[in-house]
């Protein structure tokens, strides 16, 4: 499953450098001036997982396959966007095909490098994003939630569902709330809701982009934007692009060596990926034999056919069971034989709730 994640914000805040250092490519031309990105770049990041590693080891996998993370690096935004400023129309069409949105804020003074409103403030860039998407999503349900309205008194039951559901988000907007605040009460609500595909709907996870000195701890910038962060539901982390942009051309020991002597245990991008798994929910179960051992993200929550349907729809579809063992068995007592002997390998059914970490092999019959 995975998820797309694209990267927003001003301008000269840092997205195309930390997109590079992300998926360690030069496929963005990071440059100072607005609009270096004017197409969204899009790359695939493998997710590090040191449990996937452990269980290729003791099954003797040939092949090792991550779960992968898509980042779309879109077009740097201005105010006016809503209405076509620069490149709004491309930023509000493209920002509509992600799972999420990854939104840099500059954290960081330097007077090398052009501020788009000629002063630092994290929140009043981001008020200037989110104002921009707001307004998108009013003017798209002022004209949608009439129509619906209208449908809805010819006795159409869908249009009278859409009409509450939209409706109750357009009142949101109009207090300058984002459409994520909409409660759908059932499954229908939440269905046509999500098929709207309103921006401010996403969740969102604020990255703040600071100087080196201030990779471990953040700074009073960034200290406001997990403020805002906190009182929003959202996430925060702290990325330096510029350390993440060194860490590219490292290895893995020179990595790690490197990042100890900055205070860091771990690189912006795994703080990146594990906000963003927190943010939508998300998990990861593994499968594992001769040939690969193999990560896959599905949804917190999810029963064991809605996994399997991860690997492929036959197996949800002619799901029987699914055999189980924890990771933490399977990595302290050996794999999947020694697990089985010492009864921690289980016969799961339909209703099973699939835990983060399990070790799966799903029996099915089409």
């Amino acid at each position: 499953m995975g998820f797309r994640c694209g990267i927003v914000g001003l301008p000269n805040v840092g997205k195309s450098t930390l997109f590079n250092a992300l998926t360690e490519t030069q496929a963005a031309q990071a440059a100072n001036y607005p609009f270096c990105t004017i197409e969204p770049n899009v790359g695939q990041v493998a997710v590090p997982d040191e449990r996937l590693e452990k269980i290729a080891s003791i099954a003797g996998s040939a092949k090792t396959i991550y779960t992968q993370l898509g980042f779309t690096d879109i077009a740097g935004l201005v105010k006016g966007a809503s209405s076509g400023e620069g490149l709004g129309n491309q930023f509000l069409g493209n920002i509509r095909e992600v799972d999420a949105i990854v939104h840099v804020l500059r954290c960081f003074e330097d007077d090398d490098i052009q501020h788009v409103s000629n002063t630092v403030d994290p929140i009043a860039d981001a008020e200037v994003v989110e104002t921009e998407l707001l307004l998108a999503d009013m003017e798209s349900l002022e004209k949608r939630v009439p129509a619906a309205q209208k449908r809805a008194t010819s006795g159409d039951k869908e249009a009278k569902i859409l009409a509450s559901v939209l409706g109750q988000a357009l009142e949101l907007l109009k207090e300058g709330k984002p459409a994520r605040l909409t409660q759908p009460q059932d499954e229908e609500e939440e269905r046509l809701f999500a098929q709207a595909q309103l921006l401010t709907a996403k969740p969102v996870l604020y990255v703040c982009n600071v100087a080196e000195e201030d990779a471990a701890d953040g700074n009073e910038l960034s200290a406001k934007v997990f403020a805002k962060a906190g009182a929003e539901g959202a996430q925060a982390v702290v990325v330096s692009a510029a350390i993440e942009a060194e860490l590219v051309a490292m290895d893995g020991e020179e990595r790690t060596e490197y990042l100890a002597e900055l205070g860091l245990e771990e690189s912006g991008l795994a703080r990146v990926i594990r906000a963003g798994y927190q943010l939508l929910g998300l998990n990861t179960f593994f499968t594992a034999g001769p040939k690969e051992a193999r990560a896959w993200t599905f949804p917190a929550g999810a029963k064991a056919p809605q996994a399997a349907g991860e690997i492929h729809t036959d197996f949800e579809r002619g799901f029987i069971r699914a055999e189980t063992i924890a990771y933490d068995d399977f990595a302290s007592l050996g794999g999947e034989s020694a697990a089985r002997d010492a009864g921690k390998l289980r016969q799961e059914g339909k209703e099973y709730l699939v835990q983060d970490g399990d070790v799966l092999l799903f029996k099915f019959n089409v």
